[in-house]
């Protein structure tokens, strides 16, 4: 509770100072004093500095996140966050929730071979040298076999509900990064209006600082819907394809432990 309170009031004063420094920034004239050439009378002319005219005022995107200000800063850290999240969690699951990897064919092949043969020591040794979430759910079903098969079953049906939310856990962290990325965007156009505005409400808006807080505005948004997008894709699919898998592994453990019934240990 005392780390979040600190975050909350380190994130407060940073909004705070953040957005005060740019609308100070806003505020500022936005070029020096006119030049005046000498008084020959009512028809002189006054020569107008034009190095504002001149000033360039780039909106590219690496001048955006350096001047949005402490706050923008900070959203912008979190853009990249949430990208470097969404790209990471979504490699892992895809390596580690592969079928290939859920569903090993050699302890398949060797778990069904040991039943064929009774032996149910052999194969809870295959379980063990094959770790994963099959070896995991047949391991339960396998250490109860002393107990009865009703016993057995239940302790496979729990231990499949286990494996099966361990994978959601994985999966859901690809889902948080694409619901935070849009969110911080939208904190970031908010930020770039408020400058916008700020900047306009003086009476004499500096043309550059507006357009800068608009392009703020607009990068923010696209940044957190580039992240977003392709990761709401790659859950959904995954999570498809992990639910089939899930599927397949629970008939499979079904099919394997069905001659438990009469099944006797056989002791080495």
């Amino acid at each position: 509770m005392k780390r979040v309170t600190l975050l909350a009031a380190v994130l407060a004063a940073a909004v705070f100072f953040g957005i005060s420094t740019e609308r100070t920034y806003a505020q500022a004239p936005a070029g020096g004093p006119p030049t005046v050439a000498a008084d020959d009378g009512p028809g002189a002319y006054v020569e107008q500095d034009d190095a504002p005219a001149r000033r360039a005022n780039p909106t590219s995107f690496w001048h955006v996140v350096t001047s949005s200000g402490w706050f923008g800063v900070l959203i912008w850290i979190g853009l990249f966050g949430t990208a470097g999240g969404a790209v990471y969690f979504s490699v892992d699951s895809i390596i580690t929730l592969k079928a290939s990897r859920i569903i090993p064919p050699p302890l398949v092949d060797n778990v069904t071979r040991a039943m064929k043969e009774g032996d149910v020591l052999k194969a809870l040794e295959s379980c063990e040298h094959e770790p994963g979430a099959l070896s995991n759910v047949l391991t339960a079903g396998f250490s109860h076999v002393e107990e009865g098969f009703e016993v057995i079953q239940d302790a496979i049906g729990t231990a499949a509900d286990l494996e099966i939310e361990k994978m959601m856990q994985k999966l859901n962290w690809i889902s948080i990064m694409a619901a935070l990325s849009p969110m911080l965007g939208l904190l970031g156009t908010v930020q770039g209006m408020i400058l916008a505005f700020a900047n306009i409400s003086t009476g004499a808006p500096d043309i550059g600082f507006l357009a800068m807080a608009i392009a703020q505005a607009l990068y923010t948004t696209a940044a957190g819907l580039v992240t977003a997008i392709p990761a709401l894709a790659v859950f959904y699919q995954l999570r498809n394809s992990t639910n089939k898998t899930v599927l397949r592994m629970e008939a499979m453990t079904m099919e394997m432990i069905k001659d438990l019934r009469n099944v006797e240990v056989v002791e080495s």
